[in-house]
Parts: C-alpha cells; structure tokens; sequence
C-alpha cells in the first residue's frame, strides 16, 4: 500500500493538536465513520464502533463535555515456526463534544454488544412552565 511508509502520527488528528485549544471540537477532525450521536427527550447516546475487541481493551472518558473512546488491539501469536513481516492490529480513537444539556449528577452509562460501544448521558430534565393562578380581588 502507498501509505505503509507514512508515519501514523501524520495522517491523525495529533499532528494539529498543538494548534487547537483543550475547548477545541474535536469531531471536525475525525473520520465519521463508526461513531453515531443521537438524542431524544431524555437521553443522549454515542455509539462506536469497535470491532473485535474486548470492551477490557477500550478506554472511554468524559472531560468538560467531550467524550474520547479509545482503544488498540494487536494479534500475540507467539511461534518459533513462523517469521512475521508484519502483524495484524487495530486502533481507534473517537473524540467528539456530547450536544445537550447533560446531568452531570449521574454517571454515564458504558455497554458494549456485538462491537458497538454505546455510551448514554441522562440529560438535564426540561423545567416546565409554571402556570400562575389569577385570583380576582
């Protein structure tokens, strides 16, 4: 392949690291694909993909509304029999900046099912208007 020379660091989001603030959006930087966001009254949920690893292998955090999935897996195969030119492995890193008002007073809840990691925020619950009664005097 034409990028097998390229170093990783230059093709991902920390060559410009040093050029954006820690309230950068992040998600701008980040290919889609593999990472869904979505909300309903309730709830706020971010899913991504992580294919054939174990949810142990997955780092998840939640800094000053940002989430940031992360993880790496790479093949141990150990034999004296075989010479590797190279190894199957795989990494990912998502960070994208959570929409809604969140809850910060409940945690945030992390499953992981058929390689999707799904992360639920519970959202702050709307303040409904508060009808005033009109007494006549």
């Amino acid at each position: 392949m034409p990028f097998d020379l390229i170093p990783r660091s230059f093709l991902g989001p920390s060559r410009w690291q040093n050029w954006l603030d820690d309230e950068a959006d992040w998600s701008s930087f980040l290919p889609s694909s593999g990472l869904t966001v979505s909300e309903d009254d309730k709830h706020v949920y971010v899913e991504a993909a992580v294919p054939g690893l174990d949810p142990d292998r997955v780092e998840v955090t939640f800094d000053k509304g940002v989430l940031w999935v992360r993880g790496n897996q790479s093949q141990e195969d150990k034999d004296e029999h075989k010479k590797f030119y190279r190894r199957a492995s795989s990494a990912f890193s998502y960070r994208v900046a959570v929409p809604g008002e969140i809850d910060n007073s409940k945690e945030p809840e992390a499953t992981c099912k058929n390689g999707v990691m799904k992360v639920t925020f519970a959202k702050v619950p709307q303040v409904q208007p508060k009808k005033i009664a009109v007494r006549k005097e």
